[in-house]
């Protein structure tokens, strides 16, 4: 019986085993599950088959000899080589003699598991791979002081994953060559730290003025911070960020116990003291340039350590000649006027408004004293230098250069600008108001256009630094940037196209291959073409009969002066077809120039120089503009403004002669008063003149709108480069 049950149990579990199927959830569940357990089997295969590989490598020969070959150079567009990545400071060092804070801050900042890894750090490289995929951009890097110096020594910092493995494979070899105390000796000693700094030594002297034994804390730290970014945290470029990034360096030694926290807090709270700066910097040729160079390759994908490294050929837009003539042009003329002192500066930016290039960038007078960036840096008030802005905003408006306009005081709310000198010239044409640089005449044609106009114009030119809604914008009452300004100017010498300025034109491997061509630059066509050839119609007399006569290089040019009121800034901007210059004046401290500094002299005086030498290669060429007439003083015409006159008038006592009037006088006062009169008139209408200048062909106007309504500003519709 016990046998019969025992056989229907066995023969009911069979059958129950064969009617239970899966599910199919768990056939997926499984799947996967293979997938993953096969794909970490992969994995590790593939990380072991590395290990194994990298770990068969052989040695390198003569690794102990080697010094830094640094032969980077950057070259002007005439191949005159205007800076080259030379060692200046490299001196080896031992290990022993190198501070041990020294040794922990760089491993903290560059390398924690220095002494533990085999050259390369499989778990660092996956971290880093997956905050990467995560991020969708490069935010970590996974190099040990190993592979940075596998990459120094042998490779270029070429993003591919081909360099990468190339690394690996150099970092395992250096690790069976020599010992970690002897890589990190020559890491050390062979680093690029900025300023021309190659070694911790270097970095040092070049610093600090001081051995690297001498250095504090805080110094030590700095220095440590460097690798990572030389340019960037460069205390002589940026204080700021040298001290954010000589912080955190402290703060990982701290927290890796290597410095207690109450030498953290007094290393954190120490004042950088840095060395004057070494005078192997007058040897490079154009050094405001370079930096921006610098600047743009990093935007382009280099940084400093790959190019200062690379032994790359880097091929600039630079003009050396007339950026030679710029540099000496700056420091005759601001002795000439008696500026000979440290804050007494002046900055000058060219730029092709064809196609982008920078021909001439000085931003400053002496770079051994100031590495201070005056061009893209300094936000000074440009003055009357802004009122073509405000006159451009006016022709697109309607209104021309023949408009007549009144050339007397005016208030607007609490507002009363006066003209220089108190001079004031009654119905005048438009142009003669650019051109003698009626600062009423401004503000009345501001108050007709509205200021949002001017501030849309200022925008779509491409000056960024923020602008306050206020009718004073008009005489140049907010600061600018001298690179943005000048690329505004540019838009008047091209037909209304603004163009975007650019320094590195190529660059070259060592073996020569070509791995970056600049593409054609950005450009915008911003205001219409009958407003460019009016714009440069108007400052062209300002350069002939105006107040910009110092800068007449005695071929076709226009230009614009200015001077704040307060004498502390003096501008001359200018153009001919081909190139465009902008000039400031000014002392760094903000204080008030001698009251003879104006833009029509130190300004004018250097555009003048520079310009001399930069147009040679165009001869004489003239605007490629139709002919825009300026004519004479026409006084049958309503004035931009009188309507304003006419209250101002009804509200004065009324000065006209009456019948009743003469019935109290004699005839021989009547006659008096009656030939004063008409002296007056007589004397008011300023002589008859025609200035014809060949521009491009007049386009019709729109019809003047009302001063404030907002209406955007009308756009030419773009066409080909003129």
């Amino acid at each position: 019986m016990s046998k019969y049950y025992v056989n229907k149990s066995a023969k009911d579990m069979a059958k129950s085993n064969i009617s239970n199927k899966k599910k199919p959830e768990n056939n997926i569940f499984s799947t996967l599950k293979f997938v993953i357990l096969l794909g970490c089997a992969c994995l590790l295969a593939g990380i072991a088959s590395l290990e194994l590989y990298l770990s068969s490598l052989p040695p390198i020969e003569n690794l102990e000899q080697w010094k830094p070959n640094i032969i980077t150079k950057i070259y002007s567009s005439d191949e005159e080589i205007i800076k080259t990545f030379t060692a200046y400071t490299f001196q080896k060092i031992e290990l022993k003699d190198i501070p041990d804070n020294l040794k922990k801050a760089l491993i903290a900042t560059e390398d924690k598991n220095f002494y533990r890894h085999h050259g390369y750090d499989i778990g660092g490289l996956a971290r880093s791979t997956v905050q990467n995929i995560l991020a969708g951009h490069v935010v970590q890097g996974a190099s040990t002081i190993t592979q940075q110096l596998a990459r120094v020594l042998f490779l270029n910092n070429e993003r591919t994953f081909d360099r990468k493995l190339k690394e690996l494979f150099i970092a395992a070899r250096i690790e069976k060559t020599i010992s970690k105390d002897q890589i990190l000796e020559m890491y050390m000693n062979s680093v690029y730290l900025g300023a021309g700094a190659y070694g911790v030594e270097g970095a040092s002297q070049i610093y600090f003025d001081k051995h690297l034994k001498e250095c504090s804390l805080a110094e030590l730290a700095l220095i440590a911070g460097l690798p990572q970014a030389p340019s960037v945290y460069n205390p002589f470029n940026n204080m700021d960020l040298a001290v954010k990034r000589r912080n955190q360096v402290l703060m990982r030694m701290f927290r890796m116990r290597y410095i207690t926290k109450d030498e953290y807090e007094a290393a954190k709270e120490e004042k950088v003291k840095l060395a004057k700066v070494p005078q192997y910097y007058t040897t490079n040729k154009a050094p405001y340039f370079c930096d921006y160079v610098m600047k743009e390759l990093e935007k382009l994908g280099f940084d400093e350590t790959e190019i200062a490294n690379g032994g790359y050929k880097v091929v600039t837009t630079l003009d050396y000649k007339a950026q030679k003539a710029a540099d000496e042009a700056i420091v005759k003329n601001l002795k000439n006027w008696g500026l000979n002192g440290d804050k007494n500066q002046a900055a000058v930016f060219s730029f092709s408004p064809i196609d982008g290039k920078i021909l001439v960038y000085a931003g400053g007078k002496d770079y051994a004293k100031s590495q201070y960036d005056r061009v893209t840096q300094a936000i000074r008030p440009p003055g009357s230098a802004f009122k073509p802005i405000v006159y451009a905003a006016a022709m697109e408006k309607g209104i021309t250069p023949n408009d007549l306009i009144e050339d007397t005081p005016v208030t607007i709310g609490n507002w009363s600008p006066h003209n220089y000198g108190n001079r004031y010239r009654g119905k005048i044409p438009v142009y003669t108001a650019l051109t003698v640089s009626s600062n009423v005449c401004a503000a009345r044609i501001i108050k007709e256009v509205g200021i949002r106009s001017v501030i849309q114009i200022a925008r779509v030119l491409g000056i960024e630094t923020p602008l306050e809604y206020d009718y004073t914008i008009a005489l140049g009452s907010n600061g600018v940037k001298l690179f943005e300004f000048t690329r505004a100017y540019g838009a008047f010498a091209n037909g209304g196209f603004v163009v975007q300025p650019y320094a590195v034109e190529r660059v070259e491997t060592p073996r020569g291959k070509v791995v970056y061509r600049a593409p054609k630059t950005r450009i915008s066509h911003q205001l219409s073409m009958n407003t460019a050839a009016e714009m440069t119609a108007m400052m062209k007399s300002v350069v002939s009969n105006g107040t910009g006569r110092a800068a007449s290089i005695g071929k076709p040019a226009a230009g614009k002066t200015g001077t704040t009121d307060d004498n502390k800034d003096a501008y001359f901007m200018g153009y001919t077809p081909h190139i465009v210059t902008g000039v400031w004046v000014g002392n760094d401290d903000n204080t008030v120039m001698n009251k003879s500094i104006q833009g029509g002299t130190v300004p004018a005086l250097i555009w003048k120089d520079v310009m001399a030498v930069a147009t040679e290669p165009y001869g004489n060429a003239e605007f490629n503009y139709p002919e825009i007439k300026l004519v004479p003083y026409s006084g049958d015409k309503k004035a931009i403004g009188e309507e304003d006159e006419e209250e101002n008038k009804e509200k004065k006592e009324d000065k006209t002669i009456n019948l009743e009037d003469t019935q109290m006088m004699s005839p021989e006062d009547i006659s008096k008063q009656v030939n004063s009169i008409l002296n007056r008139v007589e004397n008011s209408k300023p002589t008859p003149q025609t200035t014809t200048i060949p521009q491009p062909v007049a386009q019709p106007k729109p019809t003047p709108k009302p001063a404030e309504a907002p209406i955007p500003i009308p756009m030419a519709v773009p066409e080909g480069l003129h």
